[in-house]
């Protein structure tokens, strides 16, 4: 079992490296509404406009000299600006 503080610990360390959430791999989002912990879930919260994507297919978090953290395969259409809520829960593995 994985101490509770370690895991919140860990859970910090990833939201000091998530500093841009990219969409489809070309629309970079570094304005984030909410970027926040609690406990072991870290909680993103981003507005995607409908002038810019009509169609998600791939959310990435990047960090700040670009490598990816996260990537995610969505098919989410977009027909007015879409409030995007992602987390990241960090748990011991089975």
């Amino acid at each position: 079992m994985i101490d509770a503080g370690l895991l919140h610990d860990l859970t910090e360390y990833i939201n000091g490296r998530v500093d841009k959430v990219v969409i489809n791999g070309t629309y970079e989002i570094t304005s984030l509404q909410v970027k926040q912990v609690t406990d072991n879930v870290l909680a993103l919260n981003y507005i995607v406009p409908a002038a810019e994507v009509s169609l998600i297919t791939l959310v990435e978090l990047k960090d700040a000299v670009n490598v990816t953290l996260t990537s995610n395969t969505v098919n989410v259409p977009i027909t007015a600006d879409h409030l995007m809520l992602q987390t990241i829960t960090v748990r011991e593995g089975t």
